[in-house]
């Protein structure tokens, strides 16, 4: 795990009371590698086009570069392909201190090669929204506990709470474009409840639902995901500006 100060926070990128996922089995998954201030940074982030990736807009570095078919990530395999980030867009309408509208969009350099390794992961249609009660998960490479680091991909299921759970416990939440999960009657410590690579996405039913943005270890409460289908009009028309900027 690398501790960064980006923006004046500190992140943690941790998956606790996770276990260490099949190698390669989330193909999608991006290890997002930045400096930032002079200081390097790293993040979760994920394929969903073979030159676009996905992360928190607090991930923000220059310059950028994003790792594929990554498990272990002291351990070079073929499978790596280490792509440089072209152009980073975050929302426009970040907000650096309540984390309001976190989530960016990656356009790579080259377009990554679909190998068993590397894939791509579906957004949400416009119809399709998780409930409270389902059962996703999140993926990352970072601490496992407080004093234990892990190299390899560590993976956790999170449930999806009611959105009072976390305005109540949450300074800032927005329930128009966040997701609540976790166990709010444990702390983030617990292995309901995890913190992973900020950027990373929350999966519910091999669907990224999510962009995983935040969460406290430091009190009772649940885990905060920028809700993808909030922002499916933005995506969508960013990428197709950034596609239309490579046409001839």
């Amino acid at each position: 795990m690398i501790l960064t100060k980006i923006f004046g926070r500190r992140y943690e990128e941790e998956i606790i009371g996770g276990h260490e996922a099949q190698p390669h089995s989330r193909p999608y998954m991006a290890l997002v590698v930045l400096l930032h201030d002079g200081k390097l940074g790293r993040c979760g982030g994920f394929l969903v086009e073979e030159d676009i990736v996905l992360t928190a807009a607090h991930c923000w570095g220059s310059p950028m570069n994003v790792i594929l078919g990554v498990h272990d990530t002291e351990f070079q395999e073929k499978t790596w392909q280490k792509i440089r980030v072209k152009k980073a867009v975050p929302h426009p309408k970040y907000n650096n201190t309540t984390d309001i509208n976190d989530i960016m969009i990656l356009q790579l350099n080259t377009k990554a090669q679909m190998t068993a390794a590397v894939g791509l992961i579906p957004l949400p249609e416009e119809s399709d929204y998780v409930r409270p009660g389902q059962v996703c998960s999140v993926a990352g490479w970072g601490n496992i506990s407080d004093s234990e680091r892990t190299r390899k991909l560590h993976e956790v299921d999170l449930v999806i709470q009611e959105h009072f759970q976390c305005e109540r416990r949450v300074p800032d939440y927005d329930r128009t474009t966040e997701l609540c999960m976790g166990d709010p009657q444990k702390k983030i410590s617990s292995p309901l409840c995890s913190q992973g690579d900020s950027g990373g996405p929350l999966v519910c039913r091999n669907v990224a639902h999510g962009v995983y943005s935040y969460g406290s270890r430091t009190q009772i409460s649940p885990c905060i995901s920028t809700n993808i289908s909030s922002f499916l009009p933005w995506i969508k028309k960013t990428i197709k500006g950034l596609q239309m900027e490579e046409s001839p």
